[in-house]
């Protein structure tokens, strides 16, 4: 008789918490550009005009960024190149090489025209942004729904999520930024923000509801895999217990009055909750699955790295965001353009 004994290696995970970082930003700078393009199109003096200087702040900083944290990602320089040298059609990451730097500088371009106040030339740009934040939600949606391997991946459901906790994270970045920007929160259109709050709450409410049903009925191997692991392990029973309890204090937060929404403390604490569920669902997404095994029981022991492959690499692309946000706020500032910062006010 012969006694086989099976080691588990160790190994680095495929993504990366740089990766979070990415999706996080990435979701944010999309969905905030689908509603500053449509925004472009409201009448100079209308309400829904004063949201645009919050949110092409939110979009010039996390469209500028988010990249930077996908090339950290990437973890080797050479694959940078790699894409464009040897462009595979059935790669969405070597898609995506051409996709990110487009929106990226449609984004840039937008708000120039925007705060150079070219109305005719932002309405054109403001259609190609469109297109582009639409073709790069799907690009990074895909890119992880397309490994089959893994079941919680493999679904429709999830860049679905994935765009619609964004537009939640890019309300409540608007939130967060307007108090720097001149006129502060009072120039945002209170009863707006708290309608486009609680539309993206509901949407993820309709979509999480359209996911367990899909799964009730059997078309869903994701929700199977779901059920086994918050059965299994207290800790994805502890994640579904965040999530119902991040969606009522949610619930809660946008339930009060309009104007107190825009509040200088409740504008925080609504900001952080909406960003952070976002950021938490984007963890669990990526990295919390990647401890389930493909094959086998158990979860994947991991541990997470203090350097800049862990926590300090997500600090500072914070860090990044936090000093690029500081540097345009000075400049809208210091350079005012009363069209652009007092526009339906």
């Amino acid at each position: 008789m012969k006694i086989i004994e099976i080691l588990t290696p160790a190994y680095d995970a495929a993504w990366l918490p740089w990766a979070v970082q990415y999706f996080f930003l990435v979701a944010i700078a999309t969905t905030t550009a689908l509603m500053a393009s449509c925004l472009s199109f409201a009448p100079a003096a209308s309400t829904a005009r004063r949201l645009l200087p919050a949110a092409m702040t939110v979009l010039v900083v996390t469209a500028v960024v988010a990249p930077i944290a996908l090339f950290a990602d990437l973890q080797q320089p050479g694959r940078f190149w790699h894409f464009y040298a040897y462009f595979t059609p059935s790669s969405w990451m070597s898609i995506g090489a051409f996709l990110l730097p487009t929106f990226v500088i449609l984004s840039l371009v937008s708000a120039l025209f925007w705060w150079f106040n070219k109305e005719s030339l932002l309405r054109v740009s403001a259609v190609l942004l469109f297109l582009s934040a639409l073709s790069v939600l799907v690009y990074t949606g895909a890119e992880v729904m397309i490994i089959r391997a893994r079941p919680l991946w493999h679904t429709l459901f999830l860049p679905v999520n994935l765009a619609l906790t964004g537009w939640l994270a890019s309300l409540g970045a608007i939130l967060l930024v307007a108090r720097w920007i001149p006129g502060g929160l009072q120039a945002l259109p209170a009863v707006l923000m708290r309608r486009l709050s609680l539309a993206a709450l509901l949407l993820i409410g309709v979509s999480a509801i359209g996911w367990v049903l899909a799964g009730i009925t059997g078309t869903e191997s994701s929700f199977e895999a779901a059920v086994y692991l918050f059965k299994t392990y207290p800790t994805w029973r502890i994640s579904l217990y965040g999530s119902i309890g991040l969606a009522i204090a949610l619930v809660a937060l946008l339930g009060v009055k309009p104007q107190r929404v825009c509040g200088r403390w409740h504008s925080l604490l609504c900001a952080f909750v909406m960003m952070g569920s976002a950021w938490v669902f984007r963890w669990i997404v990526l990295m919390s699955v990647q401890s389930v095994p493909k094959y086998g029981a158990g979860l994947y022991l991991q541990n997470m790295p203090l350097g800049g492959d862990g926590l300090m690499g997500m600090v500072a692309i914070f860090g990044l965001c936090i000093a690029l946000l500081a540097v345009i706020t000075w400049l809208l500032a210091r350079f005012p353009r009363t069209h652009a910062l007092t526009a339906g006010i």
